[in-house]
């Protein structure tokens, strides 16, 4: 690599030389010291920094790639039309929520076209662990073994949802989320837990195409 540019911020410095070097080629902690001229011990406490940021993932031999974070806009795109024909085809609100340390925060949103509707802007960022899509994002799963988790009021009186993982090279990036009133459906996941797995799993599919 050539000469890094610092700011003289030295764990910021170090942190975006990790990634420069990660975005080139995958490491592990060993390669990543010897390359940065870092101790063993300071590049393995970086890179694990990053790691929990969803800046970095590690895969199974131990090295580190760029994480979810960087595929934020991937996953907006590829989820906005699908979304957008889940709501048509159910006719209530969706999202897709991403983690942003202890929160979710919304980068897709989809009203329905009811008058009495459930819905979040883009934008809207919520505290874990309340809601489907958090408990999605935290890796929870059914009890009953469904590939969705439903959720009823916990978050909002009146208000019902079922979300769904997307997964991106085996961890969750984001939860495809419906939600809706309960009044018009009790249980969100038994009327809707299938659309929204097949809809996370469409994004899925053309995350990879990318």
């Amino acid at each position: 690599m050539g000469e890094a540019f610092t700011t003289g911020v030295g764990v910021l410095d170090r942190s975006v030389a990790i990634l420069d070097c990660v975005e080139i080629k995958p490491m592990g902690t060993s390669e990543l010291a010897r390359t940065l001229g870092l101790t063993t011990s300071t590049a393995h406490r970086l890179a694990t920094a990053l790691v929990a940021h969803g800046l970095l993932r590690r895969d199974s031999a131990g090295c580190f790639h760029l994480g979810s974070r960087f595929a934020t806009s991937r996953l907006t795109e590829a989820a906005r039309p699908v979304l957008v024909e889940l709501v048509a085809a159910v006719g209530e609100s969706a999202q897709l929520w991403v983690r942003r340390a202890d929160h979710r925060l919304c980068v897709v949103s989809i009203e329905s076209a009811e008058e009495l509707r459930a819905s979040q802007p883009v934008g809207s960022l919520l505290p874990l662990p309340h809601g489907s899509a958090a408990q999605v994002l935290l890796g929870e799963r059914d009890p009953e073994g469904h590939d969705w988790v439903e959720s009823v009021g916990a978050r909002a009186p009146g208000v019902g949802s079922v979300s769904a993982p997307v997964r991106l090279h085996g961890d969750i990036a984001a939860a495809v989320c419906l939600s809706a009133p309960t009044q018009r459906h009790p249980s969100p996941g038994q009327s809707f837990g299938a659309d929204v797995v097949a809809a996370a799993a469409r994004i899925e599919s053309a995350l990879k195409k990318v």
